[in-house]
């Protein structure tokens, strides 16, 4: 059954040859030669890095612009945007000033949501929550978050981050993308593009998602999409279950040597139908299919977390053993950098609290502190946070005002993008130091603003790229992840 099944294969090999060589006129041969090379066989001998980039062989730069102090990014990406009210920015003149009205002169007419445009009141809300101060930095934090205020002394707060992005769609998408329009290649496919990968056995990009609480804002996979970059560089998801990967298992009745033959055979395939048109793409599919090859052996090893002592378990928190929460992906993480993964992004839902806030964001919050603060310390003492950057943050803040009816146990927020909290983590940061600072009520930056692009251009100045000159011509234009702005924020650097 097998021979007769390679027979009809290369049967179909020898008629595709010779089809793609009768289609092939002397015109289109000269039209598509522009396209570039993209072959890792053909890579390898012509040296071009931007070939070998295509298929993921190595990355576009061939080596970092300067050397970097970061090896692999953990961004624990806080979807719904989480309160700096609530978490990590005191205000005691909010308790002073409980209920009344939030000052013109500090709104400034700035553009509301559809949700609180048509309030008559603004009343300032103070956090139901108490504050302390923690570590050598004396940094406020909540006592929500009783784990992470443990870890003050290895962090870096931002507190005055702030964006465009007033909705959590586009919002996301900035963060992601460097536009708050789809269809540009995301963060880690930028970083997987430039760079390449350290692990030819699983994703240079890995993608792990989870939730807090239901009926939150939904994401999309144009978040960890290639955009027009080649192909091999999109975020790859794993999932929780059987089967991690979507369609990597071998369909029934096929075993891996059949795989294998079938992938030499579809090689030859692409290796002719490529030196006709010349198109890269073609190479990054191989590449895709070889990846998935050698990720049926990979994935199932990381993804088994059974082997791993009670101890860490008991670090990570009581839901580290159950598949698919945030505890679980924040040890998968750990996982995935030992195995070398370049670029980890953890999406967590349930953050969106315009209501009802008191009470879910205790439960969001619950949901992250320990696993969190156990990533960093569990990274410590295994020696990888010396070259790993952790990151955690939403896409905006929340408003000091309260959406809706105010109670002293009861008021929501609204979407803020002029100012909110972010931290970092583990390589090239300071370690105890807080950044920025913002007025009494949350509302504006009085100190060191910080913007999307600033802080995009700082984690791949960490990684040893330049973020204005990491680009990729598409349509005439050269972009990059920064687009036209973005400049390193200095002070954070150790």
């Amino acid at each position: 059954m097998e021979e007769g099944w390679e027979e009809a294969f290369m049967n179909a090999l020898e008629e595709f040859e010779q089809h793609t060589h009768d289609q092939l006129s002397r015109r289109n041969f000269l039209s598509r030669t522009s396209m570039g090379l993209g072959a890792a066989a053909f890579s390898s001998l012509l040296g071009n890095k931007e070939a070998q980039a295509a298929t993921g062989a190595g990355g576009a730069l061939g080596k970092p612009h300067f050397p970097p102090k970061v090896k692999r990014v953990i961004y624990l990406h806080q979807s719904g945007a989480p309160s700096q009210l609530e978490l990590f920015d005191y205000k005691p003149k909010l308790e002073q000033m409980w209920g009344k009205d939030l000052p013109e002169s500090v709104r400034k007419g700035q553009r509301l949501t559809g949700m609180t445009a048509g309030q008559s009141s603004f009343p300032l809300a103070a956090s139901y929550y108490k504050f302390a101060q923690h570590g050598q930095s004396k940094m406020w934090v909540s006592e929500l978050l009783p784990y992470i205020a443990k870890i003050t002394d290895d962090a870096t707060f931002i507190r005055s981050m702030h964006t465009e992005a007033i909705n959590h769609d586009p919002a996301i998408t900035f963060f992601q993308t460097g536009s708050q329009q789809g269809g540009r290649p995301s963060f880690g496919s930028w970083v997987s593009y430039g760079l390449g990968s350290d692990n030819q056995n699983l994703p240079s990009f890995v993608v792990l998602l989870s939730k807090g609480r239901g009926g939150d804002q939904p994401l999309y996979a144009k978040l960890w999409s290639n955009g027009f970059l080649p192909s091999v560089h999109q975020g790859v998801v794993f999932r929780s279950g059987p089967d991690p990967v979507f369609y990597l298992n071998n369909p029934a009745g096929i075993d891996r040597m059949s795989r294998r033959r079938m992938l030499d055979y579809l090689a030859k395939m692409h290796q002719e139908q490529y030196k006709q048109i010349l198109d890269p793409e073609i190479n990054s599919r191989m590449a895709q299919y070889e990846m998935a090859y050698r990720m049926q052996t990979a994935v199932p090893e990381t993804m088994d977390i059974s082997k791993e002592p009670d101890y860490i378990f008991d670090m990570y928190g009581p839901e580290a053993k159950k598949a698919g929460t945030f505890a679980a992906n924040c040890l998968l993480a750990r996982k995935l950098a030992e195995k070398g993964v370049k670029f980890i992004q953890l999406y967590h839902q349930g953050w969106d609290q315009h209501g009802n806030l008191p009470n879910d964001i205790k439960t969001m919050a619950k949901s992250v502190d320990q696993p969190s603060a156990a990533l960093v310390l569990d990274l410590k003492q295994r020696g990888l946070l010396d070259d790993t950057l952790i990151i955690w943050g939403g896409e905006f803040g929340r408003g000091s005002y309260s959406q809706g009816k105010l109670t002293k146990e009861n008021y929501g927020r609204d979407h803020h993008p002029r100012c909110f909290t972010i931290w970092m983590a583990g390589a090239g940061v300071k370690k105890g130091y807080i950044h920025g600072e913002t007025d009494d009520f949350s509302y504006n930056i009085v100190r060191d603003p910080v913007h999307v692009h600033d802080f995009q251009a700082t984690v791949m100045h960490l990684l040893g790229i330049d973020h204005e000159q990491l680009t990729f011509k598409f349509q005439g234009r050269r972009y990059r992840l920064t687009d036209v702005h973005g400049k390193v924020v200095k002070p954070i650097l150790a």
